[in-house]
């Protein structure tokens, strides 16, 4: 099982972080270390000072693809979640400015938080969901799925150029603008639609 993330799939996302407009997918990778379950707390590690929240809708690939054309990639996918890539801003900025590779400031141990999966057949238009994450009862991220740059099918049929996908393989799609740190003691709940999916303690 392999974790794909997609960057820079929202245009206020990347005002508010003051990047460059992707001409395709930027793509990078997590470990299955990185996953955090079952609402077990994050603990924020000790070798950066400043860790961002990233909430993404998640698609949990359902069987085994390669150079899957766009119009096909529906069937790929039957289950999607929530989640949160967590981020140590201030090592990635870090790495960014010595033109470094920052899988250290995304990959590391706890930083995939993954909620329940739920069949995406209860969507109307998988391409239009509103969801949201709440940071000690206050919404500080919210997001539809109608505001990606690449929606779903073409992220799918894109990395499926470069990875062969297999079963059980997560693709995080993107978080909308609102990003922030978190501290200790913090509670954070993400929801889809009015769905809560996911609620968990920062220690």
């Amino acid at each position: 099982m392999k974790i794909l993330c997609v960057g820079r799939n929202y245009v206020k996302h990347i005002e508010e972080l003051n990047n460059q407009m992707p001409t395709e997918p930027v793509i990078f990778a997590k470990p299955d270390s990185a996953l955090l379950l079952k609402n077990k707390p994050f603990f924020i590690p000790d070798f950066a000072e400043d860790f961002h929240h990233e909430v993404e809708l998640v698609i949990r690939i359902n069987r085994i693809g390669k150079n899957i054309a766009s119009q096909f990639a529906h069937r790929y996918y039957d289950e999607i979640a929530l989640g949160i890539d967590f981020t140590a801003r201030d090592l990635q900025a870090e790495l960014k400015s010595k033109g470094l590779p920052w899988e250290k400031a995304k990959a590391f141990d706890g930083s995939a938080v993954l909620s329940k999966l739920i069949d995406k057949s209860r969507f109307e238009d998988i391409q239009n969901i509103n969801f949201h994450l709440e940071r000690n009862g206050e919404t500080v991220q919210k997001g539809n799925t109608s505001h990606m740059i690449f929606p779903i099918d073409q992220i799918i049929s894109h990395v499926s150029q470069y990875f062969t996908l297999k079963i059980g393989d997560l693709i995080y799609t993107g978080t909308p603008a609102g990003v922030g740190p978190v501290a200790i003691n913090d509670r954070l709940k993400g929801y889809i639609e009015d769905e809560r999916l996911f609620d968990f303690l920062v220690k």
